[in-house]
């Protein structure tokens, strides 16, 4: 494995990771009411994973679906804002819903388009 694989490789599970972690907080946090430490950087996380992902695929010359990667990249934003007025404003774990309910479409979009 050469060096750009490797790190693409890397970004892609530390993308993974960050919204395993942005979902797995969401549910596991909806029935307490409050918003788990870390939701805000676990987003954040994915999104600056994911804008890295498709930075290292431009530069190894990989075909890139900007339509699917646009879809995606204004859901995470969304996530990552909803995560961050969750994480900073008092009455934010009403915001957990959607934000685990986009996590999903983002994934499912990841997947199915």
């Amino acid at each position: 494995m050469g060096g750009m694989d490797f790190l693409y490789a890397s970004l892609v599970l530390l993308h993974f990771l960050s919204w395993a972690i942005v979902l797995g907080f969401a549910v596991a946090f909806l029935r307490k009411g409050e918003v788990p430490r870390g939701l805000m950087h676990a987003a954040l996380s994915a999104l600056v994973t994911g804008i890295l992902i498709v930075g290292a695929r431009e530069m190894t010359g990989e075909e890139v679906d900007y339509i699917k990667i646009g879809i995606k990249l204004v859901i995470a934003a969304v996530v990552a804002g909803l995560a961050v007025v969750a994480e900073r404003r008092a009455g934010g774990a009403r915001l957990l819903g959607p934000i685990a309910g986009l996590t999903a479409v983002n994934m499912a979009v990841a997947v199915f388009l």
